[in-house]
């Protein structure tokens, strides 16, 4: 089951409006939206599933901007109202948003903090979080999205709590997703909440996927950042980084090699990529320690000792706490969902393991290509607050957790779900 916070926020006992209902969901469009997470709301809230066990929602689809609105592959939607609808539901969904570098309309924001200051419940679904956002309903609170853009959001805004190994976050009356199918399990937990567990049970079987799906984001974190790192001195530093991730060095060397102090290092590391310079360091050697998992027949100590752990019971502290699993059971796994025939590859002989792509660049490769290459391997900067090898946390106090003020850290007793009272 989720978990629920320690603490909720006093929103999260404000009273529905009396001209509001709890069974009327608004789902609100806009211009560009992709029509895959657009469709979740309105499957999950818009039929009709009555005879099947489910408890009937009355779906308000809303248009947040002047119509037509254009989806994906170019298609043309005619939503059937505007922003004035939102005025009667008791729960109001922001599928996804077109475009995270610009700004949703003002006169759609608006409606949303009405909504929210009446008791309405609000849901941000994938890059809907940061519409949710720019209307200030995030401030303070716990949130996801795609993992891909939530280093994004935690740098443009700062007072969010984002994170990005959650499936669902559910800060009482308001609620995120990360990308695209974690919206099904969103919409699933709304239902459970509302009407129960047999309810959601009814729901998940007819749309044919799980009730329930454990685990987080974790397992598919890439390397990607957003690109202006490609630009900026840094990229130089991150770039070494990557190149020498099975050397022990520490956060001091790289603030070293960057000409800084420690702290302004950790400054303008943060403001450039919303994260740590701590977490994202230990989240690229269990990245690498991943890769080397999945295409080597290198021990768990081997291992270790090529991603730069200062010892095997360093790395499994590290691995389980960003992956939910131990470096051999996850290896395991992997090689039992491997095709068969496929060739595992033998550290003694060829083909060598694989690096990452960015340890393929070699020294004759052109500074700038390396450059962009760094620039698309600090993406998981943002991704885990995770404690050093010592224990100390990136700010140097003892038991810390890095970057704790950007991310909640929580872990739940279902990974991936996380609700508030």
């Amino acid at each position: 089951m989720s978990h629920d916070s320690t603490a909720a926020p006093e929103a999260a006992v404000r009273k529905l409006s009396g001209r509001r209902r709890k069974e009327i969901v608004a789902v609100l469009l806009f211009s560009g939206g992709p029509i895959f997470e657009s469709s979740i709301p309105l499957s999950v809230f818009g039929i009709d599933r009555q005879d099947a066990g489910v408890p009937r929602y009355r779906l308000l689809v809303s248009a947040g901007e002047e119509g037509p609105l254009r989806t994906t592959g170019g298609l043309e939607l005619t939503a059937p109202n505007g922003l004035e609808a939102i005025s009667r539901a008791g729960t109001v969904v922001v599928p996804a948003w077109r475009s995270i570098t610009s700004p949703p309309p003002e006169e759609a924001l608006d409606a949303l903090r009405r909504a929210h200051e009446e008791g309405a419940r609000i849901v941000g679904l994938c890059t809907g979080a940061f519409v949710l956002a720019a209307a200030g309903l995030l401030d303070g609170r716990p949130a996801t999205t795609h993992w891909m853009y939530a280093p994004t959001l935690a740098k443009r805004y700062p007072s969010v709590h984002v994170d990005p190994r959650e499936l669902f976050v559910d800060d009482g009356d308001v609620l995120t997703s990360a990308g695209t199918a974690a919206g099904i399990d969103l919409c699933l937990h709304i239902v459970r909440t509302d009407h129960g567990n047999e309810a959601a049970g009814a729901l998940a079987r007819r749309l044919v996927v799980p009730p329930r799906r454990s685990g987080g984001q974790e397992r598919y974190l890439d390397r990607s950042l957003p690109e202006e790192i490609g630009a900026d001195p840094l990229a130089e530093v991150v770039a070494w980084a990557l190149e020498h991730l099975h050397e022990q060095f520490d956060v001091e060397t790289l603030a070293a090699r960057a000409y800084m102090s420690r702290r302004t290092f950790d400054r303008r590391f943060r403001s450039l990529t919303g994260s740590a310079p701590l977490q994202w360091l230990i989240t690229q050697r269990v990245l690498q320690a991943q890769r080397l998992l999945e295409t080597s027949d290198y021990s768990v100590d081997e291992v270790a000792g090529r991603c730069g752990f200062r010892s095997p019971v360093a790395l499994r502290g590290h691995f389980r706490r960003q992956l939910g699993s131990s470096p051999a059971a996850y290896r395991a796994a992997y090689r039992a969902r491997r095709p068969q025939g496929e060739k595992q590859t033998d550290p003694d002989g060829s083909p060598p393991p694989a690096p990452p792509p960015v340890l393929q660049q070699e020294a004759s490769v052109p500074f700038q290509t390396r450059r962009t290459a760094a620039a698309h391997a600090v993406g998981t900067a943002a991704t885990t607050s995770l404690s050093t090898d010592s224990g100390r946390s990136d700010s140097g106090r003892p038991g810390g957790r890095a970057g704790s003020e950007l991310y909640a850290t929580g872990r739940h007793s279902l990974p991936g779900q996380r609700s508030a009272p």
